[in-house]
């Protein structure tokens, strides 16, 4: 039998240097913890908790910083275990094109022949154009696709495109675009839907000729990518792209008791009738694994240079694209409302962002469910009117936490500086009174949270050390909500999630240095020292 308190488990006591709870009502930082069952059980000063529990074990975490464990609120847990099946193509793992070119040959050396090569986050700006042409020199033999960091384009050689049957007479699908060169020839490039059809299941219409991981495999994938998040401090996400097959996925990671991240989901609107006809809906599930809501799509991505604008791009104009038509759009948020559930709708633009809101404000007028509250996924370029529109609606905006800092200078070019200073807008959305979480997008963006944290406070491009878009920048303890309290309430948990509070979970990570008063320009670089969910410790060392 367990030793009780007051019919309470006797707690694991955890002491730190700093622990910032984020208290609601402004009281001092407490000086320990007391977790028990998952939970926290009370707070408070050292003397005081020894005396309420005497004789419990404590963890004493020394110089440490204590914060509510980190949850990133759109970011793609199920692709990120299938892309680290293959080849990782990113800036920071490829010298340029020709160590691209290089990974993606070697890969074919060992690869069967005629077995595919895959890769992802190649960055055109950082690494350098990659072409059809090029691909076929590296591994002529074997059908190649490279995708692009943004998620929403790629290249294939000329293999791959045979393999998916698409030739020089292939209509465009809706929504999407096969890339062609100056005379009109196809290039290699898969354009949105066109990428989409062929490597997101959750959003595919129609079959496609890349052969399925094993069940197997995507679950090694899941385990690396959760310690991975674990080992960069974070103890919740929302996966913003869920298909059932990825839900099964989950499920059996939980099963075997493997799963440690705390997951939300975002089904993709492509199977919510499925879900419709389970009567299945937000809030499903349990503290360990719950459905979110629904994910539709209207636009195209930042980094890509596809997403709808009101005005052209800097760099090569143009307005950019509309992936689901308007009707459509409606139609699947008054569904999704209608229903009394949640829906997430991907929009960058400002010109997308303006449909939304429009769709949203239909529903609500039609169809009222108070206190239903939706999202707007990445929200990137916004102006007064649609924070104001927001704040009506009570719509939350899930922005990108890095991008500043991955892309830097880089947006500048694309946007214009002025259209910068009103892009990823943690300012402005915290100054309006609109809630905002916090969110990677990863593998569209770098998933480690305190790189968000530092983007968010410094506007500044950690490769080129220019600023982008500094109007936005806020402080670290708002930022430190922002992927907390921010996302929990993105998620519908902030009942009980974001805080290190009585009756709140024990998430919970152990940082070398405060955040809240380091040097901002390296809260990226502080150590994770230990993560822990429900108190039980996922990373590092300690109790």
């Amino acid at each position: 039998m367990p030793v009780t308190y007051d019919d309470e488990t006797v707690p694991v006591l955890h002491r730190a240097a700093h622990i910032v709870a984020q208290h609601a009502d402004g009281r001092p930082e407490p000086e320990m913890l007391a977790v028990a069952d998952g939970r926290i059980r009370a707070t408070g000063t050292v003397a005081a908790l020894r005396d309420r529990f005497p004789g419990a074990p404590e963890a004493d975490h020394g110089d440490a910083t204590l914060v509510p464990g980190l949850n990133d609120a759109h970011i793609h847990l199920a692709i990120a275990a299938e892309d680290l099946l293959h080849l990782d193509l990113s800036a920071a793992a490829v010298a340029g094109t020709g160590g691209l070119l290089s990974a993606v040959a070697a890969e074919a050396a060992r690869a069967p022949a005629g077995s595919w090569v895959r890769g992802s986050r190649y960055d055109d700006v950082k690494t350098g154009r990659v072409t059809r042409t090029a691909l076929d020199h590296a591994a002529p033999d074997h059908p190649v696709l490279v995708v692009h960091v943004a998620g929403h384009w790629g290249v294939a050689n000329s293999a791959a495109l045979r393999a998916l049957g698409v030739d020089e007479d292939t209509p465009d699908p809706d929504g999407g675009a096969y890339g062609r060169d100056d005379t009109g020839r196809l290039d290699g490039r898969l354009v949105e839907r066109a990428l989409m059809n062929v490597v997101y299941p959750a959003t595919a219409r129609g079959a496609t000729a890349l052969p399925p991981s094993t069940a197997d495999d995507r679950l090694r994938g899941l385990l690396r990518a959760q310690e991975l998040w674990h080992a960069a401090g974070l103890t919740s996400v929302c996966d913003a792209l869920i298909a059932p097959d990825d839900i099964a996925l989950l499920q059996r990671a939980r099963v075997q008791d493997e799963l440690t991240l705390r997951v939300g989901m975002l089904l993709s609107i492509d199977h919510y009738e499925k879900a419709r006809a389970l009567g299945v809906g937000s809030g499903f599930g349990d503290d360990l694994l719950r459905l979110v809501g629904v994910k539709a799509f209207l636009d195209g991505a930042v980094g890509g240079r596809t997403c709808l604008l009101s005005e052209p791009f800097a760099d090569h104009g143009g307005h950019g694209l509309q992936t689901t038509p308007t009707k459509e759009l409606f139609a699947h948020v008054r569904t999704v409302h209608g229903d009394g559930n949640r829906i997430g709708v991907h929009a960058n633009g400002d010109a997308a962002i303006r449909l939304v809101l429009d769709a949203f404000e239909e529903a609500s007028r039609d169809l009222p469910r108070p206190g239903l509250r939706h999202r707007i996924e990445h929200c990137s370029v916004v102006d007064d009117g649609i924070l104001a529109r927001m704040r009506r609606l009570g719509a939350i905006a899930v922005p990108f936490a890095g991008y500043a800092a991955y892309h830097g200078g880089a947006l500048n070019d694309w946007y214009g500086p002025a259209r910068v200073d009103r892009m990823f807008a943690h300012r402005s959305f915290l100054d309006a009174g609109v809630t905002v979480a916090g969110s990677s997008d990863y593998p569209c963006g770098p998933y480690q949270p305190l790189l968000g944290l530092q983007s968010m406070v410094t506007r500044t491009g950690i490769d080129d050390g220019v600023a982008a878009g500094p109007a936005q920048a806020v402080t670290a303890a708002e930022a430190l909500r922002v992927f907390t309290l921010g996302s929990a309430e993105a998620e519908g948990t902030e009942s009980y999630k974001g805080r290190l509070a009585a009756g709140q979970l024990a998430d919970f990570v152990v940082l070398g240095d405060n955040p809240l008063t380091a040097d901002p320009s390296g809260i990226a670089d502080i150590p994770v020292r230990a993560t822990y969910v429900g108190g039980r410790r996922v990373h590092g060392t300690g109790e």
